[in-house]
């Protein structure tokens, strides 16, 4: 039987030789041509091109994070067929890759399902997302692609209210959803992203049909206001 290499090499600063030039900042075994990656041809998660369009742009902005893993057994990729495709994308030369040993099919197959799997299990605190995105808003960034979010769920996590669009209406009859906007001095903006983000905080919009946040979250402050003023 093979004996695991455990062996990592520390992280690596300098620019690979391919035509497009991308950072190493990530621990990894060795560089891999990228001709010699073979997919797992079982492999069950797809990947739009949505998807790869992002992840090579991430990849080109913020160099290698994660390196790709290559089963010692079978020599397919059990992790990072995504990154493979957007190494493509971008004409790399080299990946940095690690190899993971495996005692059988079964249990190389189980790693390659439980690694996508569980990481489509995240979520994130929108509260802390806003605050995190409103931060670098300022620093005067590209924000869909340094975050690879779409620019209506920024202005949403944000509480940009004009920023978020609602999906386009049906011709005919009159929909049951609107859209608003609002001109507001910067101190009112500040204002009122303040008490959205307390009224999102309360809790899920449970009875509302609506599926705008920002949304059910101004709803919820209006219906607040009035019965706390006598007229609801």
């Amino acid at each position: 039987m093979q004996e695991r290499n455990t062996v990592m090499v520390k992280k690596r600063e300098t620019k690979t030789e391919s035509e497009s030039e991308v950072r190493v900042e990530c621990a990894f075994k060795k560089m891999e041509p990228v001709e010699n990656l073979k997919p797992n041809p079982r492999n069950p998660n797809k990947h739009p091109e949505e998807q790869i369009t992002k992840l090579a742009k991430l990849i080109q902005l913020h160099g290698w994070r994660l390196p790709i893993t290559v089963s010692n057994r079978s020599g397919f990729i059990v992790a990072g067929h995504g990154r493979y495709l957007a190494a493509q994308r971008l004409g790399l030369k080299e990946v940095p890759i690690d190899t993971q040993d495996f005692k059988n099919d079964a249990e190389e197959l189980a790693v390659l399902v439980s690694d996508n799997v569980v990481a489509d299990l995240a979520t994130f605190d929108d509260l802390m997302m806003g605050d995190i995105l409103r931060e670098l808003e300022t620093l005067d960034v590209d924000m869909e692609a340094f975050t690879a979010l779409d620019a209506d769920k920024i202005a949403e996590l944000t509480g940009d209210i004009e920023g978020v669009g609602l999906p386009g209406l049906p011709d005919g009859d009159k929909s049951e959803f609107q859209q608003m906007t609002f001109t507001l001095h910067d101190t009112q903006a500040e204002q009122v992203k303040a008490a959205m983000d307390i009224s999102k905080a309360m809790g899920a919009f449970v009875d509302s049909p609506n599926e705008n946040s920002n949304g059910n979250a101004l709803a919820r402050i209006c219906e607040t206001f009035i019965t706390q003023n006598g007229n609801g």
